[in-house]
């Protein structure tokens, strides 16, 4: 196993979001017991000197935070996303900003975090937020899907690291939200059908994480706003890459590029 195999690498570019960001990932090299790699990606040679003075004071800051933590920096050149795509190739976990210097700087997801998120190969966090919570559950979006599966475990570990309550949070299925007529029974039906899944795919992971309590939450509105709601105080908010539905060639499902756009925490996006 090489040293980046063992990192969690974060993309850095001198913004305060990508900052926010390496803090972050700091925190969770900690947590995970692996080193730190702060990469910034130019395209733009002629600028290494800028570049260079940037992921240094990134690199400062990060060792002020996370005392001890190894940490390595480094500038690399060509585009951001394509070389933190291939970097998330090796690493244990790749996190970047929600946005940053791009010409979509003023937006809630930038060009490149959303590229990241949809094409990565490992997990990846998308720091949102002002601050990370200090505190507070991890909230998971569950809806039967292999990706959801992988996500599930992906969010009972990361509970585990953090000592936090664990929330499964299960969206009734579309046809709740069909415009009509819908009797009393046919919607307690699709409730009851919700509860016993959710219930189920939980259970496969609560014996090989004992510890981490479990709160579940089978909701009636649609699964974006739900998981919003449910992660208002969260530390993170864990998705599947593409869920149940998604066309194969969408790498983002609409969950996951929905919570990106709207979470008030960082989100993780797992791939399958």
């Amino acid at each position: 196993m090489t040293r980046e195999e063992q990192s969690v690498v974060v993309g850095v570019d001198g913004s305060g979001a990508s900052a926010r960001a390496a803090l972050w990932a700091a925190a969770e090299a900690v947590r995970l017991s692996v080193p730190l790699r702060l990469v910034l990606v130019s395209d733009d040679p002629t600028r290494e000197p800028y570049a260079k003075e940037l992921v240094h004071d990134i690199d400062a800051r990060c060792r002020h935070a996370a005392g001890d933590l190894d940490i390595v920096d480094e500038v690399a050149y060509g585009h951001p996303a394509a070389e933190l795509v291939h970097r998330s190739e090796s690493a244990r976990l790749l996190v970047v900003g929600s946005h940053g210097h791009g010409a979509l700087r003023g937006a809630l997801l930038g060009s490149i975090s959303a590229a990241v998120a949809a094409h990565a190969t490992s997990p990846v966090v998308v720091v949102r937020g002002v601050g990370p919570a200090k505190s507070g559950p991890v909230v998971v979006g569950v809806d039967d899907s292999p990706g959801s599966r992988t996500a599930l475990h992906y969010a009972f570990d990361a509970a585990n690291r953090r000592s936090s309550e664990l929330v499964a949070v299960q969206a009734l299925p579309n046809t709740y939200f069909t415009p009509g007529p819908h009797d009393g029974a046919d919607r307690g039906k699709l409730f009851t059908q919700a509860e016993l899944r959710l219930a189920e795919q939980v259970s496969a992971w609560s014996d090989a994480y004992p510890e981490v309590a479990v709160r579940r939450i089978v909701s009636n509105v649609p699964p974006v706003t739900a998981l919003c709601d449910a992660a208002q105080h969260a530390q993170l908010l864990v998705v599947g890459q593409r869920g149940r539905g998604g066309f194969t060639a969408l790498r983002l499902g609409s969950v996951a590029r929905g919570v990106l756009h709207h979470a008030p925490c960082p989100v993780a996006v797992v791939p399958r």
